[in-house]
């Protein structure tokens, strides 16, 4: 179970490695059997390796710009999260931005589960 200050240096180092589009960094803050969900995924991706292609296609579409955090709060192994995210399309620069919350199982340093909520809206304005 991490301690709050845990949580905190874990999502901090997941928010570098994004905005600095490192997949291995990134990568390696995920359990080898992760899994993540989105409200853009119908059934959540399963294993670390179907988690990284969706990581490297995104970043193939578009350029990280934000990512910071609101809230974070700790209960158990459960971490509860807020944030703000901004990418930039690689195709014309167009701009996104959005909230979030996510809900991380986290277990020996590693994320194991991760879901997320957000509006899949933002990307059809």
């Amino acid at each position: 179970m991490p301690s709050h200050e845990e949580a905190i240096a874990l999502f901090a180092r997941r928010r570098d490695a994004w905005l600095g589009e490192d997949v291995d960094a990134y990568l390696a803050l995920w359990a080898e059997d992760m899994t993540f969900q989105s409200p853009v995924h119908e059934s959540p991706l399963r294993g670390r390796a179907a988690f990284g292609e969706l990581v490297r296609r995104s970043f193939a579409f578009s350029r990280p710009v934000a990512f910071e955090f609101a809230h974070i709060a700790v209960h158990g192994a459960t971490v509860l999260a807020e944030w703000k995210i901004a990418i930039e399309r690689r195709d014309g620069g167009r701009r996104s931005e959005w909230w979030g919350m996510s809900v991380a199982e986290i277990h020996d340093g590693l994320i194991h589960t991760w879901r997320e909520y957000w509006n899949p809206a933002v990307f059809t304005l």
